[in-house]
């Protein structure tokens, strides 16, 4: 057999990798059941034509393969499934780290005016790049993405995508009032333009769309109504917005829809509550509210950066488990803070002791993988290294710097490493990030992890 150091890229259809593997079978829920991950200490890891063919003990599996097969050797740091942002605004990348205003100031001062510039095709495809290149640097393969209101926005982000053969979904931002004339559009031209992206991009190849009223107040009731129809003629397609981020967005929501029992009744009312419908924040919300989340199968993304960053509140995990409403985490970048999933786990992390609750690291991780994938509909293709799964995956670094390396060689058990990468890390523990089986980021002049 080929072995070859972590920092190898082969172009193997059929290879294998070897190190730390680590995935999730389910929700560790609050008490870390040990049924609900699997851990292999020296594991291997096959790929097969972009997908997983097989996973087990290095020492179980090594005798069965060919001699000839490659072996990509990353020593004892950590193979895992890739990130899945599940809330990220691809134009906000320039506006990450702008101001100090809370969130419907921040999007006069700083979103509006850098969406405006999305009409130009040429602007849409550098940005677009340069996002999916931070992505992938930070260990990202799947996100959910806001473009703009323009088309142009949508096109050169699914173009770049496919480029790169990840699975991304995204979609047209809606919005027809509340807004600078230069990003409104119509109720008609909205829908239209929608079906029209959503023929051209929605399945293909690993591609989805996602149809993505802003959020109510920038929505006119026969808006609504239309997206609502969309969702209804398009039943596999996923509906992306913003839900109970902010005080005044919710004093704000009441006034212009005072028919509504609440903010989340808005958008029950016109059927955009249902699998794969995803709602970015979720902090104001009320019992009834969470319960009818669970029944419709709608799902919430926690984005702690952003709520932090913006002033807007805790998103509470503990009522979310008492209703059963599926959560996962999100970077929602600009508001957010950073590209790095852990550091956004770390805040999460934080959120919940502010709380007097505890979000355990083994969870945090499987919200940033699996959990993701579950509230995406995707659990069985992404997140999880089942055998057919597609083979989108990390490299975790442990020796990422000196700091790191000291922790990670004190920690007892593997909760209390992952602490340590979530607590310490970010783009620099990511050693190397891999789609359907092929490198797509490799850090610079890696440290050698320990193959004892």
């Amino acid at each position: 057999m080929q072995s070859f150091t972590g920092h190898h890229t082969s172009n193997s259809s059929y290879c294998a990798h070897r190190g730390a593997v680590l995935h999730f079978l389910s929700d560790p829920g609050a008490h870390d059941d040990p049924h609900s991950y699997e851990f292999i200490a020296d594991g291997l890891l096959l790929i097969d034509n972009g997908l997983i063919s097989a996973i087990g003990p290095a020492t179980a599996l090594l005798p069965t393969l060919p001699a000839d097969l490659p072996i990509v050797e990353h020593g004892d740091n950590i193979l895992l499934p890739g990130f899945i942002d599940t809330h990220i605004h691809y134009p906000q990348t320039d506006v990450i780290a702008s101001g100090g205003r809370q969130v419907l100031d921040w999007l006069e001062d700083y979103t509006f005016p850098a969406e405006r510039k999305f009409a130009d095709a040429s602007h849409a495809q550098e940005v677009a790049e340069f996002f999916l290149d931070e992505l992938a640097r930070n260990g990202t393969t799947t996100a959910m993405v806001f473009c703009t209101v323009h088309k142009a926005s949508v096109d050169a982000f699914f173009a770049a995508a496919s480029k790169r053969r990840t699975r991304m979904i995204a979609g047209k931002v809606l919005m027809d009032r509340n807004c600078p004339e230069y990003l409104r559009d119509s109720a008609s031209e909205g829908e239209r333009e929608s079906r029209e992206l959503l023929e051209a991009w929605h399945r293909h190849e690993r591609l989805l769309y996602a149809i993505t009223p802003r959020f109510a107040p920038t929505s006119t009731p026969a808006q609504l109504e239309s997206v609502g129809r969309l969702a209804r003629q398009f039943p596999d397609a996923f509906v992306h917005s913003h839900l109970a981020e902010n005080r005044a967005e919710l004093a704000w929501v009441k006034q212009l829809f005072p028919e509504a029992r609440s903010y989340l009744d808005v958008y029950d009312r016109c059927g955009l509550l249902r699998e794969r419908a995803l709602y970015a924040h979720c902090i104001y919300l009320d019992e009834t509210d969470r319960a009818r989340m669970a029944s419709t199968g709608a799902s919430a993304a926690f984005c702690p950066t952003s709520n932090l960053y913006l002033g807007s509140g805790l998103f509470d995990i503990a009522a979310a488990d008492a209703a059963g409403m599926r959560f996962a985490i999100a970077t929602d970048v600009g508001g957010g803070s950073s590209f790095s999933m852990l550091r956004t786990l770390g805040e999460a992390y934080k959120v919940s002791q502010l709380l007097g609750q505890h979000l355990s690291p083994l969870r945090a991780f499987y919200l940033a993988t699996r959990g993701g994938a579950r509230c995406l509909g995707l659990e069985h293709r992404i997140g999880c290294f089942a055998v057919g799964a597609e083979a989108d995956f990390i490299v975790l670094d442990r020796y990422a710097t000196p700091l790191i390396a000291r922790r990670c060689a004190q920690a007892r058990t593997l909760s209390e490493a992952l602490l340590v990468l979530l607590t310490l890390g970010d783009d620099r523990a990511i050693a190397a990030t891999y789609i359907l089986g092929r490198q797509a980021y490799a850090k610079p002049n890696p440290r050698p992890a320990s193959t004892n």
